[in-house]
């Protein structure tokens, strides 16, 4: 086939070593579009290996301006830009030049990646050593992994610091003793539920009787330990939607969804009183305490209550159980001649000897 053509040498003074370097995806196409020589770059790309002698439109595919059907309506093309896909690779959009040559020699259409430069390097492996040195691919290349590179740092720095957000947001609102809700916590979701008409709820206020029998007999670590334990208490015995909040030294405050009447208030807390009254051992020692309880209800006021309103009646509800005796419940409103006094012991017993003491 080249011995019918003048060599490329003589057609334009260089070697065809010289244009694989400088147009690695090249190629050369007689006046009859047969093509003479073709770029190891595009060769690679095409797969049907050796392309010499093979028409150009088996290889490539004008597209733009206009699809065109021989080499003649292709030659009229010189100068212009010309969108191209190979035969093999329809998917992927290519740009190409086309350069008439002199002396009948044919045509030169030089092919580049476009903005398809990061699928075709994935897709035909392509290396450093497929691109001319000048390729302002290799540049698009390097940013294109660096930007890859920087987007997945930010996407990871993003994460880490909404996680490390969340954390601290739990972290503020959380007691760290017990693990429960904290008073800021509790607060805001009273709040939440007063603002929304359509959620009724109990609240309960509670207030640990002889907590400081136990801080004073046994210590602080005891006092602790009695802490975690209701903690533990409130979690294990309250439904997934209520909120239990640890709200001062021995004070806890509970949200119950949906739980109005004093009948079902007045079982929870007599529960809740039960459990917490379960001896807690510590270090040889046991721990005996219990608790009084404030009860009201969202329902129990002809117009929504404010925050401080709803706080006031349950700490005025608690004071009366504590009147009453300690370690029972008293409903708001409910006069304090009408709780049944229970009275407990209030001196704990001095601290037991360990062995070897």
């Amino acid at each position: 086939m080249t011995g019918l053509l003048p060599s490329l040498d003589r057609v334009i003074g260089l070697s065809e070593g010289a244009l694989d370097t400088l147009l690695p995806m090249h190629v050369w196409a007689d006046p009859a579009g047969r093509i003479v020589q073709a770029g190891p770059t595009l060769t690679k790309m095409a797969r049907m290996g050796d392309l010499t002698g093979r028409s150009l439109f088996r290889v490539v595919e004008v597209r733009r301006p206009a699809r065109v059907d021989g080499a003649p309506a292709l030659a009229a093309l010189a100068g212009q830009r010309i969108g191209l896909v190979l035969t093999r690779a329809p998917h992927l959009p290519l740009r190409g030049a086309l350069a008439p040559l002199p002396a009948g020699a044919g045509m030169i259409l030089d092919i580049s990646l476009g903005l398809s430069f990061a699928r075709a390097v994935a897709e035909f492996g392509l290396t450093l050593n497929d691109f001319s040195p000048c390729d302002q691919t290799v540049e698009l290349l390097y940013l294109h992994e660096a930007n890859a590179s920087t987007t997945a740092l930010s996407r990871h720095l993003t994460r880490r610091l909404e996680a490390a957000r969340a954390a601290a947001l739990s972290q503020a609102l959380t007691d760290p003793l017990t693990g429960l809700a904290n008073r800021r916590a509790m607060d805001a979701e009273i709040a939440a539920a007063l603002a929304d008409p359509t959620r009724e709820f109990g609240l309960l206020h509670i207030d640990l009787d002889l907590f400081k029998q136990v801080n004073d007999g046994f210590g602080h670590a005891a006092g602790d330990a009695v802490l975690e334990r209701v903690g533990a208490v409130l979690r294990h015995m309250l439904r997934q939607d209520d909120v239990a909040a640890r709200v001062g030294g021995d004070e806890f405050l509970v949200i119950l969804r949906d739980c109005i009447e004093p009948e079902d208030l007045g079982a929870v807390a007599t529960r809740l009183i039960a459990s917490i009254e379960e001896p807690v051992e510590f270090e040889g020692h046991v721990c005996r305490i219990s608790a009084s309880i404030g009860v009201t209800a969202s329902t129990d006021y002809a117009e929504r209550p404010g925050l401080d309103r709803l706080l006031a009646d349950t700490d005025a509800a608690l004071y009366a159980a504590k009147r009453a005796g300690r370690g029972r419940h008293a409903m708001h409103g409910a006069p304090d001649g009408d709780l049944p006094r229970r009275r407990l012991d209030d001196p704990m017993p001095r601290p037991a000897a360990r062995a070897g003491d």
